[in-house]
């Protein structure tokens, strides 16, 4: 599941991926995303994976679909999780977005901060 949060304000979102991801999931973030471009400009996010499990095969398509659509309007994106395959996500999330850096879940605020400077 992917859940909007609620410090979420202006261009910087943050999401909660919850559990194992599928592509229906997809479908709650991008219209949250696409409005905030077409307002904005851009956005910034914050994907915490704290609570994250995997993402199911049949998202993968969204994923890189999200990644190829959004890549030129998201100015960073922040990963927040507490192992260290996640912070190897963190190479990967330089395709979605202009600065990509991560963050230990005891950093949070630190992630929101890095986003709306």
């Amino acid at each position: 599941m992917i859940e909007k949060m609620d410090k979420s304000n202006r261009k910087v979102l943050g999401f909660r991926l919850i559990g194992d991801v599928s592509k229906s999931d997809y479908d709650v973030m991008v219209p949250v995303v696409q409005s905030v471009i077409d307002k904005e400009g851009s956005a910034s996010l914050l994907i915490d994976l704290e609570e994250f499990k995997w993402e199911k095969v049949e998202a993968w398509g969204a994923d890189l679909n999200f990644g190829r659509t959004y890549h030129e309007r998201i100015e960073k994106i922040a990963i927040v999780g507490d192992k260290h395959w996640e912070e190897l996500l963190t190479v990967f999330s330089k395709a979605y977005a202009h600065e990509a850096k991560y963050f230990h879940t005891s950093e949070r605020n630190s992630a929101w901060e890095w986003l709306q400077e």
